[in-house]
């Protein structure tokens, strides 16, 4: 075993050596997590990127893997290898039958397997781990360790090896936790996850999730700020646990809960908590941001230290903003399928930028009113700021689960309505807009002077980045693009459904 450590830790020494040849060629680097370090905001510094590509001839296609029949997750690409979301349709692995969603840890030089976390569906109620739907929270990799949500709703630390270094622990029960419940522990193998320490989300903090768990995992320092996915029941109009927390802090090391937030936001949830968090830092200020699953955006001081003797501390609030404040707030459910008038939500991840907050928000895409915005928000504020931190505001077109992209001066933001938005971020007027084929649930990539983005009628977008709009390509591909492009190292990943694209101009 202490063989196969020195091996595992050469390989990491050996990508970080390349990772910084490749920076000093143009390339930005790693993209171990959803968009940049604690701002979340989707912007890469890669150069050399692709502007069209042909999947039929091979053109500026590096390589093509085969995923599930289902991929929601957007990809993170860290020390040689890809960490991708999907399902187990077809299996890669014969002892793995049936729907199960897996974590793929794939080659970055040709996207073979190298490992794979396999996770078993939460229940018969396809309300809490919805079908075929695959791991769709994206992974967050710091040094050996790769940080995920499974369906289950479990935070889980991985090691980046795999078990190809032996089963590290303290955890130890892989092999049973493969199988569903009070079934026959498997044998260990190569090709399967190593997980170092499991936190049980809904039994330990006390949440229910609805149609799986969503988000990416914050590091901050020794932390890990966590969203719960908690939500409505499959009536759609009771909530299970209504004084779960929302957002809960970890131990990195060892996934003990250190706290929790305490704003009472679990009765006002009109369907699910889908915000990621993101962080922040002015004047010296570090702040942690995070919108609730009652449409509300909350900041918090960031935990300073541990609490000692296993107590639970609650969470500071620094200010709260309701974008939407004359939506109902009480009696929630009474609302559903309104299409007129109903609570807001935020599906995104607000972003961070030169002190102020960018968040879409909205009514509900499956049972809520069609309104939805994109606001820009004082960040350096105290109290309830909902009638003072307000910068501007800007109407999309129709439902949006997208996070804005913040560069030179403009914000790049899709919504359901088959729209792309250039935006001044200055004065929030509407630069231009492009119209697509399908809806968009993905969020755009800005890079390399291009704005990439697809959409679930499978149509992949390049846009010329700036105030003139100016269309580069547009690619038919294979199947629906629920996934946000993600560039790395000189090469930019774009995921539909049932494929993962690696493009990259020929070297």
């Amino acid at each position: 075993m202490k063989q196969c450590v020195r091996r595992g830790r050469r390989h990491v020494l050996t990508a970080l050596i390349c990772n910084a040849l490749l920076v000093a060629a143009g390339y930005a680097g790693d993209q171990p997590q959803w968009g940049q370090a604690w701002t979340r905001n989707m912007v890469s510094g890669e150069t050399g990127l692709i502007e069209d590509f042909d999947p039929a001839t091979g053109r500026n296609v590096k390589w093509v893997a085969l995923l599930g029949s289902e991929t929601w997750a957007t990809p993170v690409v860290s020390q040689g290898r890809i960490f991708l979301g999907t399902n187990n349709d077809p299996p890669r692995d014969p002892r793995h039958k049936g729907d199960r969603s897996l974590l793929l840890c794939l080659d970055e030089k040709d996207g073979g397997l190298l490992w794979q976390l396999v996770v078993t569906k939460l229940g018969s109620d396809p309300y809490l781990d919805w079908p075929k739907a695959g791991i769709v929270s994206p992974a967050t990799v710091e040094g050996d360790r790769v940080y995920v949500i499974t369906n289950r709703g479990e935070a889980v630390c991985l090691d980046i090896e795999g078990q190809r270094n032996g089963n590290d622990g303290p955890y130890q029960e892989e092999g049973r936790h493969m199988v569903p419940d009070n079934g026959e522990p498997l044998a260990v193998t190569d090709i399967d996850a190593d997980i170092i320490w499991l936190f049980d989300i809904p039994n330990q903090a006390g949440t229910w999730p609805h149609d799986g768990a969503h988000g990416s995992i914050l590091i901050d320092g020794d932390f890990l700020y966590v969203n719960t996915s908690n939500g409505v029941d499959n009536t759609h109009r009771v909530i299970r646990r209504p004084e779960g927390p929302s957002l809960i802090v970890l131990d990195k090391k060892t996934g003990r809960l250190l706290a929790r937030d305490n704003e009472g936001i679990g009765p006002r949830i009109f369907h699910s908590t889908w915000s990621s968090p993101a962080m922040g830092v002015f004047n010296g200020r570090k702040l942690v941001f995070f919108c609730g699953g009652d449409g509300v955006v909350y900041a918090f001081e960031p935990l300073q230290a541990a609490p000692s003797g296993g107590k639970v501390e609650m969470l500071k609030r620094v200010w709260r903003f309701d974008p939407d404040p004359s939506a109902p707030k009480e009696n929630v459910s009474e609302y559903l399928r309104n299409r007129e008038v109903s609570p807001s939500n935020v599906k995104s991840t607000p972003v961070f930028f030169e002190n102020h907050l960018y968040v879409t928000h909205g009514g509900d895409i499956w049972w809520g009113k069609n309104q939805a915005w994109l606001k820009r928000i004082d960040a350096t504020k105290t109290g309830d700021v909902t009638d003072s931190a307000l910068v501007w505001s800007c109407e999309l077109k129709e439902h949006c689960c997208s996070t804005p992209s913040v560069h030179d001066g403009l914000i790049y933001v899709a919504d359901c309505g088959r729209m792309v938005h250039c935006i001044d971020a200055g004065t929030g007027e509407t630069c231009w807009t492009h119209e697509t084929k399908g809806e968009i649930w993905a969020s755009t990539l800005v890079a390399d002077g291009k704005v990439y983005v697809g959409t679930q009628r499978r149509d992949f977008w390049v846009l010329a980045a700036g105030r003139e709009k100016k269309v580069l390509s547009t690619v038919p591909l294979d199947s629906a693009i629920a996934a946000t492009p993600v560039a790395a190292n000189g090469v930019l990943y774009v995921t539909t459904m049932k494929k993962l694209y690696a493009l990259q101009k020929p070297q």
